[in-house]
């Protein structure tokens, strides 16, 4: 098949200062490639800075956008919905609400094509946006439904919500993770003066909607020779929310800023935390919570729907936005290191059943197939 993939700032995703959409879009592109398809992923000329044409054999499209953050990803993707009208192409794939609100451009424009659209969180609830970005949002999940063949979403909590809301099937095909090997190296936590269960961590994009503060705020009364790291980096328009988190942390040398991390760096940083805490206000299914289970951590998490849905006794959920109650549990389990490393197995096993990279694929390439040939089924 050819596929081309809509909505993602580029990948790899650690070069686009991508999230949860960035990540999915590489492996599945990836994944997708490496069965023989062929895949094309439009991005942004910051994610492509040498414009090059392929990478790991997927094609790669740069076209501009206009850098402010109500008119970005709405820009660059209907110029992409333009181009993809003159290319050969038999599934075009919309990744997020806000680029599916354009889904009904090829379903009229180019009627050959199959449309998909992936919704990947409820955007409009994240507190970056204005009024009116949030009314389009909202208007995306409605248009994430009803313009495309078929629908996919990320969590059993979204399919439920899209099902009962908008009376639609919808397929429902999760984030994943590859399954990292066993033994990791420490050799960056070396350098950056770390020890392994050393510490806690918080992973994500220093965005409200992430909740950093509330980790900080837990941590603060904690008795503990342990360190708490917030891995990740502002994004151009969250600086405030940065300069925020530097006060907080400022009277605490326990608490380090450790801005944005990736490769074999992260991947240490995750595979030897003593916990992940995971205190974010929305998601759709988190590859932060996914990638740190699949290296054996305990991931304390709030208990909005979609988190939940991963614990399945492996992690431990606590009242979104109650720090008081989140510090409790970061007390009780820095007292009990056998509990955490139990749990931490049992989120190793959860991925390997449920979240490879390889199972989610075949749902994908299942979903693609009864799209282009429905009198097969």
């Amino acid at each position: 098949m050819r596929i081309a993939m809509l909505g993602a700032k580029g990948i790899p995703a650690s070069q686009a200062f991508g999230g949860g959409i960035e990540v999915h879009v590489e492996r599945l592109a990836t994944h997708l490639e490496s069965r023989g398809h062929h895949v094309s992923v439009y991005v942004r000329p910051y994610s492509n800075p040498k414009r090059r044409k392929t990478w790991n054999r997927i094609r790669l499209i740069t076209l501009p956008t206009i850098r402010t953050k109500n008119l970005e990803a709405i820009v660059h993707v209907f110029l992409s919905t333009v181009h993809i009208l003159f290319q050969h192409v038999d599934i075009i794939h919309y990744h997020g609400v806000g680029p599916s609100i354009l889904a009904w451009i090829p379903r009229v424009l180019k009627p050959r094509a199959k449309v998909i659209c992936t919704i990947h969180a409820r955007d409009q609830f994240h507190e970056k946006w204005s009024w009116f970005a949030r009314v389009a949002l909202a208007f995306g999940e409605y248009a994430a439904c009803r313009f495309p063949h078929r629908t996919i979403a990320v969590s059993h909590d979204l399919q439920l919500f899209c099902e009962a809301m908008f009376g639609r099937r919808v397929v429902h095909a999760p984030n994943g993770v590859e399954i990292p090997r066993r033994s990791i190296g420490t050799s960056h936590l070396k350098r950056l003066g770390l020890e392994p269960n050393g510490y806690l961590m918080t992973l994500g994009r220093l965005v409200p909607v992430k909740a950093h503060e509330d980790a900080i705020t837990a941590f603060l009364p904690l008795a503990t020779d342990k360190k708490l790291l917030i891995v990740g980096d502002a994004t151009y328009d969250t600086v405030t929310y940065e300069a925020k988190l530097k006060r907080l942390t400022a009277p605490d040398p326990r608490i380090v800023l450790m801005g944005r991390r990736s490769g074999e760096e992260l991947e240490q940083l995750l595979a030897h935390c003593y916990a992940l805490i995971h205190p974010s206000r929305s998601e759709g299914l988190s590859v932060t919570i996914l990638e740190a289970m699949s290296h054996g951590r305990l991931v304390v998490m709030s208990d909005i729907a979609s988190n939940r849905e991963l614990v399945d006794h492996s992690g431990v959920a606590y009242p979104v936005g109650n720090t008081r109650e989140l510090s409790r549990v970061l007390e009780w389990l820095l007292s009990d290191p056998i509990l955490v490393r139990i749990r931490g197995e049992r989120a190793r096993d959860v991925i390997r059943r449920l979240y490879s990279w390889e199972r989610i694929t075949d749902r994908i390439v299942q979903t693609y197939e009864e799209t282009l040939h429905p009198t097969d089924l």
